[in-house]
């Protein structure tokens, strides 16, 4: 959907919510209500002046309806190749992405991490235009990646962690507390595989829930984890080199 359809949409919502009629808001405005009802038409030619002089109707900020309208876009389930290749190519830019990721507060990123304010903004500003951020006054910001998103599998990203980040991950005991590491092999119907992965797929966002939620305890009551989920039709090598060839028979005993 384009950003003028978008903006009709919503100020189409305005004005259902304020309870006004195209009747009467063509009174206001002054026009005949066949020019309303052509401007909010699928077809429709909104001049910036009448926007203006609706939202004033409404009583609604310019930047309100802006706003709004940037939150209709469809959110990123993955990023470009090339937009990848940006955030980990700077690694102070992956750090601030993750963090924003994990719905981090510049206070909290700079409270936390040796980067300075000026620094952290910079990077914002950097995500900002990459896409993966719309940032706000204040320094705030939404982020434009959905619930689901996931990095390319084989893109920039997860080569970074695969090459730098899992043997350091699976270096530890995993016997501290509230830790495990199990592996599970088995064989099973591609059904119940889907039917699992979609599980796995919902502790991974009750994970995400549960950080945005325990923002609120006191630093020295929360610990950092990082939760890694995989599922995948394969065998270890050790094994895949045992096995038999197609329409080999095992010897005789």
């Amino acid at each position: 959907m384009s950003t003028s359809h978008d903006l009709i949409d919503v100020l189409k919502a305005e004005l259902k919510a304020a309870g006004l009629t195209y009747g009467a808001l063509a009174r206001q405005l002054g026009i005949a209500e066949s020019s309303v009802k052509r401007m909010f038409s699928a077809a429709g030619d909104m001049p910036l002046s009448r926007v203006d002089a609706i939202c004033r109707v409404l009583k609604l900020d310019f930047a309100e309806l802006s706003r709004s309208v940037a939150e209709r876009e469809p959110l990123l389930d993955e990023l470009s190749l090339a937009q990848e290749k940006a955030v980990v190519s700077d690694r102070d830019l992956l750090l601030v992405a993750i963090c924003c990721l994990s719905g981090w507060s510049l206070a909290q990123i700079v409270a936390t991490y040796r980067l300075s304010e000026a620094e952290c903004i910079h990077a914002l500003s950097r995500l900002d235009r990459l896409g993966l951020i719309d940032l706000r006054p204040d320094n705030r910001y939404r982020l434009k990646l959905a619930k689901g998103f996931r990095w390319l599998p084989h893109g920039p990203v997860m080569n970074f962690f695969r090459s730098e980040v899992i043997d350091d991950y699976f270096a530890g005991g995993f016997d501290g507390e509230s830790e495990i590491l199990m592996v599970v092999n088995g064989q099973i119907g591609s059904g119940p595989a889907r039917a699992l992965r979609e599980r796995l797929a919902r502790i991974a966002q009750d994970f995400a829930r549960q950080h945005v939620l325990d923002h609120k305890l006191p630093g020295d009551k929360r610990r950092p984890y990082t939760l890694v989920i995989g599922m995948r039709s394969w065998l270890m090598a050790a094994f895949r080199d045992r096995l038999r060839a197609e329409g080999e028979w095992p010897p005789r005993a």
